[in-house]
């Protein structure tokens, strides 16, 4: 059995199927865990979420911040043209189910290699040790389940930019979701710095790895999605980046977790082009 982690489809559901051939998945052995982001952009996001339905004992993941957009489309029963063939699909409330059950933080050990692997879409705070980024994952977990209108309804904004312990309300589950879905940038107090997404330096804030790397013992690492600009590149061997921006013309990537081999496919169209400028 392999583990593979698969950087954000977003709706590339050609290139997901090139990439579960590339890696030989086999659903009845295999697990498959996506970091996050299955949907939106992408001309196909009711394809990717059909294949994780027809194969839920074998795949899982993490919600990312498009994820929770579309649960909350779905919740309070609103349009979107790219999204619209999921909200008009027989399935929808199935897909609503299995989407909501999925966490924001996912832990994976590997027996055969003793490493630990955190995944989270946006990635993990130094501000918060595992322990309590867990606690965090399994609170929204919990509220999502048993009051997923309001916290859905509530959950938009900046603000607060910096996590409190003492935080409460919709105030609380907003900035936790906000740090584990959209953050980039951290400031020295680890506060969000959200309108930032390009890689061009920005005084008193940091890419958040830069500091979270400091808090991993050996043997552990930390996988994440989000950051399409970077194109996986940390420089850090135990904080890996897997979005690699599919979405946006260039490639899906996919880990396995037992040997940390990393496998890629490029963008179907620029695919059929260079295939096409090879013949003429």
């Amino acid at each position: 059995m392999s583990h593979y982690v698969i950087g954000d489809v977003q709706g590339c559901f050609d290139e997901l199927e090139l990439l579960c051939k590339k890696i030989k998945f086999n659903p009845n052995k295999d697990k498959l865990i996506f970091a996050g982001d299955f949907v939106n952009r992408g001309p196909k996001s009711l394809e990717v979420l059909n294949f994780c339905l027809k194969n839920k004992q074998s795949i899982s993941g993490v919600l990312g911040n498009h994820d929770f957009y579309l649960l909350y489309l779905i919740e309070y029963k609103k349009t979107d043209k790219g999204l619209n063939p999921i909200l008009d699909a027989k399935n929808v409330n199935k897909i609503y189910k299995w989407l909501k059950k999925q966490p924001l933080l996912k832990k994976i050990k590997i027996d055969k290699t003793g490493e630990t692997f955190w995944i989270a879409h946006a990635g993990i705070p130094y501000i918060w040790d595992f322990k309590t980024a867990k606690k965090l994952s399994d609170e929204i977990k919990k509220v999502l389940k048993n009051d997923s209108y309001n916290i859905l309804g509530n959950m938009w904004g900046d603000k607060p930019a910096k996590w409190k312990s003492d935080l409460n309300g919709y105030k609380r589950y907003r900035t936790i979701i906000n740090y584990f879905t959209r953050m980039r940038y951290l400031d020295p107090k680890g506060a969000l710095l959200l309108k930032k997404k390009d890689l061009k330096p920005q005084k008193n804030h940091t890419p958040w790895y830069e500091q979270t790397v400091l808090n991993l013992k050996p043997n552990e690492y930390i996988i994440f999605g989000h950051w399409a600009a970077l194109e996986g590149k940390t420089r850090l061997d135990n904080i890996i980046g897997l979005d690699t921006g599919c979405v946006w013309g260039k490639k899906l990537t996919a880990m396995r977790l037992e040997d940390k081999k990393i496998f890629q496919v490029k963008k179907l169209i620029k695919l059929l082009m260079n295939f096409f400028f090879q013949k003429v």
